[in-house]
């Protein structure tokens, strides 16, 4: 559990949950990776996964607590916290009154624990030097950090790279012409007087309202710009270039939606789309690929039969070269019924039970083809709670007679229902 400096003691001092908009009470987890606004939560909306906006619920987090010792036993960086402020209201030597704003300790306690600690303890105030030197040291290093190298660039005033950065000053992160650049004009001339009458009063605050509406949008602006990188514009035209043609269409196209989303989403935005003509392809071919297997199926079933294989063998030939075939009917002349499918050596058949093989014998099915049969059969009837034989003739596209018999035989063996 990280141990972090907390609020004060007053629930005012910190911002409420936003996942329920109640009062935080420690401990309470604090995003580690948004910002620069903290971002809390209570334990309740931690647990449960909240997400909002930017937030993830895989984000890091720290946990916040003040319930901890600091520099002694028997007092807690709240009480230390407390101390403090207590002795800032009351005035140093005031103990009665720092106790009575305490709660929690005696006034000898704060007394003995403040001189101690504070007052001659000559670590203490080392410490406070030493961090005071350091933090003066890193200050003066690299008060304003630049290299050239940095990003954005800092191009010289009214060039090429100026004009397509829109005059932005990177020193000062802001644009030499803002947005709405002349929003304060209108309030150069007012000013709110004692006997101002409750009309005119309303009137200027109202004008104040519009300027701070006007100031909220050039804010927005400059966030879009800069999350999205627009700030540099030649960086982000190349990368805009190492994606196919295909998504860079799609990028000029989506552009005007990039305001209302960040610039991850953004992409993954742009890049679902684009991949879902990758998807409608990939789908052409297991169509194809389900196509040749009913084929396969289709001709297994005839391969016993050399005049009924050469009337499918004839009809195939008519569909490839484009003439639409002549409509003919394929009998087993001379037979009163087909011999049972040999399944030796077809893929699939070590899958099937023994019932389940001898019906793919007697219906002249390979294994393969049953199989995915049986499991769309299965799928839709746990969709639907139950399946007609009609539902499953819609569903498989062969012989009516052999739908019938699959239909029965997983009816008969539990693996379906009756709608």
């Amino acid at each position: 559990m990280d141990r972090l400096q907390s609020f004060g003691n007053d629930p005012f001092d910190k911002p409420p949950c936003k996942g329920c908009s109640s009062s935080l009470s420690e401990p309470y987890i604090k995003c580690a990776e948004c910002g620069p606004s903290p971002f809390l939560l209570c334990l309740q909306c931690f647990t449960r996964g909240f997400e909002y906006k930017q937030h993830e619920s895989d984000h890091k987090y720290e946990i916040m607590t003040s319930d901890f010792p600091v520099l002694e036993p028997g007092w807690t960086a709240l009480e230390e916290m407390a101390l403090l402020e207590a002795v800032m209201d009351c005035g140093f030597g005031n103990w009665q009154d720092v106790a009575y704003q305490m709660r929690t300790k005696t006034k000898e306690e704060c007394e003995s624990h403040y001189m101690k600690n504070f007052i001659h303890n000559p670590l203490f105030s080392s410490t406070l030097l030493s961090l005071r030197k350091t933090k003066d040291s890193r200050f003066a290093e690299g008060a304003i950090p630049f290299k050239p190298t940095d990003d954005p660039p800092r191009p010289t005033f009214d060039s090429v790279l100026s004009r397509d950065m829109a005059g932005y000053m990177p020193a000062r992160a802001d644009f030499m012409e803002e947005f709405d650049n002349y929003a304060e004009w209108d309030l150069k001339d007012i000013d709110f007087v004692d006997d101002d009458s409750d009309i005119l009063r309303a009137l200027k605050l109202s004008v104040v309202d519009i300027y701070h509406s006007r100031l909220k949008e050039r804010q927005r602006r400059k966030k879009v710009i800069r999350d999205h990188g627009l700030i540099n514009l030649r960086k982000f035209q190349m990368l805009e270039r190492c994606y196919p043609k295909e998504v860079q269409e799609l990028y000029d196209v989506m552009r005007r939606f990039a305001r209302v989303a960040g610039p991850i989403e953004h992409d993954k935005f742009i890049e679902s789309h684009a991949r879902a003509k990758v998807y409608e392809r990939v789908k052409r071919l297991r169509e194809e690929e389900r196509r040749k297997r009913t084929m396969l199926c289709d001709v297994l079933q005839y391969i016993q039969d050399g005049r009924a294989c050469q009337q499918w063998l004839s009809k195939q030939a008519a569909i490839d070269s484009g003439i639409t075939p002549a409509v003919t009917t394929i009998t087993v002349s001379g037979r009163r019924s087909a011999p049972p499918l040999n399944l030796t050596g077809l893929p699939g058949t070590e899958k099937l039970n023994e019932r389940e093989k001898e019906l793919c014998q007697v219906v002249r099915l390979v294994p393969g083809a049953y199989l995915e049969y049986k499991q769309a059969l299965l799928n839709e009837c746990r969709r639907q709670g139950g399946l007609r034989l009609a539902q499953a003739r819609s569903l498989i596209k062969i012989d009516v007679n052999k739908t019938r018999k699959i239909y029965d035989f997983l009816i008969k063996e539990g693996y379906i229902t009756k709608a």
